[in-house]
């Protein structure tokens, strides 16, 4: 037995010599193993049948299992039985016991964690849950769900929810999401740390659920709503948005009551008063990348410094064609179709912005250019365009899983037209039909896969900047700017910008509408402007090194300064 001035010698040796020994000591025991030297124990597994040698006192010094297992009645017999784990996963956790690894894969993962937790190896489970969420778009986060429910793993259940709050957007949007229960939607929802840009992100999300199923959920939708910063919201989109939801309109008076009347705040009850941590943490620092060449070949990057209110150069792309279009898929920008040389291109390209690297996906069906590009819960969407002759209406939907699939056609062909993506649905909306300018409005519900009619823009727009911002839709060119509500299926035209050539793109960014792009009529420079919703203008920002901007995109400044 070690006595306690053994163990505080042990304690003060140089703890150098003491890797040297306890690496000196591993090593000898696994030669043990490995030789299959002094076993004093052989398990007979099934599923196949297999003899597995080891040594007591090292299962019994890793696992409480074990332990109590040669502590019991069956502690000293030489061959003892295991008939509840397969025989191939067995002995790889009973070599994770010698040497702290295991060959853990996607095929074998949830045999593994079930073992684990059979045979209470607390560090081979954490190991191999750790496996799963870093392996999740090869296992799935619906399989690891299932997982979790069969071996009501804790470790496993604490590392989706964080998974889901990382990824809370992307996941918002998934078929699965709407089959959440409200517990763990709630559970997700209260998080300082839920991975959004702005708090509309959730409301919008919660919507999306209520909406699938609403005779079920309206006695479950105020306890998610009552999850929402909801002091972060504009006291216009309390009394539009949520006061009108069943069984929330004391939540909203609430928060209209602590934004108008600040003396009072001590006397209201309001569950979340402060912002969320994840936009100042977690989440970083947004800023715009833009893309921009006057015919396409060779575009020229620039970021947006927001410190020093100055666009600076990130980088120069060598491409040799045109009429593409792009779309920001994690850390890629995707070149999609294109023209080149009087050909019309269904090419696919990927271009890494951390690295720089060009890599090439699966091509078209159909080869387009001058087409609309939108993702839409996790699915990349190329949407009509031109292909030499004719306006197109075909559309496809890309997967990593199933390549390009073709979908329900538009109802009208067009090309040089906008799209976005807005509570799970696709708008597209003017350009050219192969006759004239339109001003037509379509929507998809990729639930249903249909596009069905929306009430036409005030004008027609060619190659227009648009965007999705507090739940409306914004369309800008350079003759006017209009905003679309999807409740009520209306347009009305807003302040439009000062500018006389260019191409102009258009974003969201730190809850504030942006447009780029354009040449200013009040001076010789490019344009950038911010809407000034309360007085109805546009107020200009530093200006770009050109006017013609391809697209932009929000993106983490931690991306941009990474190289």
């Amino acid at each position: 037995m070690a006595t306690s001035s053994s163990q505080t010698l042990a304690l003060q040796r140089n703890s150098n010599e003491q890797n040297r020994f306890m690496e000196k000591l591993m090593s000898k025991i696994f030669s043990f193993y490995d030789q299959q030297s002094l076993i004093d124990v052989t398990f007979k597994v099934s599923n196949p049948t297999a003899l597995v040698p080891a040594h007591r006192l090292i299962l019994a010094a890793a696992s409480p299992y074990f332990e109590n297992l040669f502590n019991g009645n069956q502690g000293t017999d030489p061959i003892i039985e295991i008939n509840d784990i397969d025989s191939d996963t067995f002995e790889r956790l009973i070599t994770f016991c010698y040497t702290g690894e295991a060959s853990i894969t996607v095929n074998n993962v949830a045999a593994m964690l079930n073992a684990a937790i059979v045979l209470q190896l607390d560090d081979a489970k954490n190991r191999i849950v750790d496996y799963l969420l870093t392996h999740i778009d090869d296992y799935t986060l619906p399989a690891a769900y299932m997982l979790e429910h069969e071996t009501k793993c804790d470790v496993l259940r604490q590392k989706i929810i964080e998974y889901e709050t990382q990824n809370f957007m992307e996941i918002s949007r998934s078929d699965d999401f709407l089959n959440f229960d409200v517990e763990k939607l709630q559970r997700i929802l209260v998080s300082d740390n839920l991975n959004i840009t702005r708090e509309e992100d959730a409301f919008d999300a919660i919507q999306r659920w209520y909406n699938y199923d609403v005779p079920a959920r309206k006695e479950q939708l105020p306890l998610l709503i009552a999850c929402l910063r909801l002091t972060q919201f504009n006291v216009d989109f309390l009394m539009t948005h949520i006061q009108p939801l069943p069984g929330c309109e004391l939540l909203a008076l609430r928060a209209l009551s602590w934004i108008r009347e600040p003396t009072a705040r001590p006397e209201i009850n309001m569950r979340f008063t402060e912002p969320r941590l994840v936009s100042a943490t977690n989440c970083g620092e947004k800023t715009i990348l833009a893309i921009f060449s006057q015919v396409n070949m060779n575009p020229k990057l620039q970021q947006y410094n927001k410190t020093e209110d100055k666009w600076q150069e990130y980088g120069n792309i060598k491409i040799d064609y045109e009429q593409y279009r792009t779309i920001l898929k994690n850390d890629n920008l995707l070149f999609i179709g294109g023209w080149k040389s009087g050909a019309i291109l269904n090419v696919v390209r990927s271009w890494n912005i951390r690295n720089k690297i060009w890599q090439n996906l699966p091509t078209m069906n159909q080869a387009r250019m001058a087409h609309c590009v939108v993702e839409l819960n996790g699915k990349i969407y190329a949407i009509g365009g031109f292909d030499d002759t004719n306006a197109l209406s075909s559309v496809e939907r890309y997967t990593t899983s199933d390549g390009w699939k073709f979908v329900n056609r538009l109802i009208v062909g067009r090309y040089n037209a906008g799209a976005v993506t807005l509570n799970s649905k696709i708008y597209i909306m003017g350009g050219y039909n192969g006759k004239e300018k339109i001003k037509s409005v379509e929507c998809y519900n990729p639930d249903s896969n249909t596009w069905t009619s929306c009430a036409d823009m005030t004008e027609s727009h060619i190659l227009p900047g648009v965007a999705a911002h507090k739940g409306h839709i914004y369309v800008l060119s350079l003759n006017s700017a209009e905003r679309y509500d999807p409740q009520l299926d209306t347009w009305s035209q807003i302040c439009s910008l000062d500018v006389w050539g260019g191409l102009m793109a258009c974003v969201s960014l730190d809850n504030k509408l942006w447009a780029i792009g354009g040449q200013s009529k009040s001076a010789d420079k490019s344009c950038v402007s911010v809407f000034d919703e309360e007085n109805s203008c546009w107020v200009e920002r530093c200006s770009l090194p050109k006017s013609d901007v391809y697209n932009c995109f929000v993106v983490p400044e931690s991306l941009l300064s990474s190289m």
